[in-house]
């Protein structure tokens, strides 16, 4: 499937964002719309997987009218169609997998579909400056805590991950139990801001495992006990807030240094909404300052999901002569990331 600097549209549905974007090889990325349902869900305090995926149904189209737009191109120009395959919930992944899938057949154009994590892991890759393989990840968001290996497209290898939570829930667990509104990671990084260092002691779960795992579900315990034995002024909110904070950043800064240490590379990859953390960010440039390496974040608007890095993927994707023309399809809520790895 050889084609000279081929169009691809991305196409992201797999939780509560709509992401479509246009990338363009040799070019970059021309077009990329996103509609978020954090509104939606918010008064339910999580999100709702049967109106996530209606609301998916309702915003694709006019966001891709709207990308191509905005890149000046119309559907004939488009050469291949990315979608995330998995992982994520079933209906909202079928959606956008729906959708790949009709339009490619009507336009006879090959599909392929992405790891919704492989796209986080290649994001940074949009930015410039952008990282070269090899490189450790840190993969953080609502629904993961990993840290990989990255040799190369396809050549990926698990160090760790999270045995229980993931880094992004014990932020929005948090701050759910300090009152905060859905999705609270943001709101209670907000909150910490004015929170007195020290006068909370928090946990540190898996800190000194001697792995590379992560256990976030006994810091949400200890926040809560926190919340029921003390007052609920603001201060002690903001105080508690900033030790439930110093106590993530503090494992996972601490378990990607290790896995610096481990693999004896230099580049950091961050990717997924946590790497937005202000404090994380802090953290890590510093750390791995002194260690003489380099710390690469994609850029804040492609930090939570994104039609962008699912474009992008699948022009990695098709490089590799990857790419489909028969449109019968299935999606893959669970998938291991390592299953991707290419045999050569």
């Amino acid at each position: 499937m050889h084609m000279k600097n081929p169009l691809i549209l991305g196409i992201e549905s797999s939780c509560d964002e709509t992401g479509l974007a246009l990338y363009q090889a040799g070019q970059g990325l021309l077009a990329h719309t996103l509609h978020s349902q954090i509104a939606l869900h918010n008064e339910y305090g999580g999100v709702v997987p049967e109106l996530a995926s209606r609301d998916h149904v309702r915003h694709a189209l006019p966001l891709l009218r709207q990308a191509l737009h905005i890149a000046k191109r119309s559907l004939d120009d488009i050469d291949a169609i990315a979608f995330t395959q998995g992982p994520g919930l079933s209906g909202a992944l079928l959606v956008g997998a729906s959708i790949a899938n009709a339009l490619a057949y009507t336009l006879d154009v090959p599909t392929i579909g992405v790891h919704h994590l492989e796209g986080h892991l290649l994001s940074p890759l949009l930015s410039d400056p952008a990282p070269s393989f090899p490189f450790v990840a840190l993969l953080v968001s609502g629904g993961h805590t990993q840290l990989m290996r990255v040799d190369g497209v396809g050549h990926y290898t698990l160090l760790g991950e999270s045995v229980d939570d993931a880094a992004g829930e014990a932020f929005d667990k948090s701050a759910k139990l300090l009152g905060l509104d859905y999705p609270g990671g943001a709101l209670l990084a907000k909150l910490a801001q004015n929170g007195t260092p020290g006068r909370f002691k928090l946990p540190r779960p898996m800190l000194h495992s001697g792995d590379l795992d992560f256990s976030f579900s006994g810091l949400k315990t200890a926040v809560l006990l926190a919340v029921q034995k003390n007052d609920s002024d603001d201060q002690t909110r903001a105080d508690i807030a900033h030790a439930a904070q110093e106590a993530i950043v503090d494992v996972l800064a601490s378990k990607a240094m290790s896995a610096l240490k481990q693999t004896g590379l230099k580049q950091l990859v961050v990717a997924g909404g946590v790497g937005a953390n202000k404090a994380l960010r802090e953290r890590l440039d510093s750390a791995v300052a002194k260690r003489d390496g380099h710390v690469f974040y994609p850029d804040i608007e492609f930090c939570t999901d994104n039609g962008a890095m699912i474009a992008f993927a699948g022009a990695m994707r098709l490089q590799k002569q990857e790419g489909q023309l028969d449109y019968r399809f299935n999606i893959k809520p669970r998938w291991d990331l390592q299953e991707l790895n290419y045999a050569d």
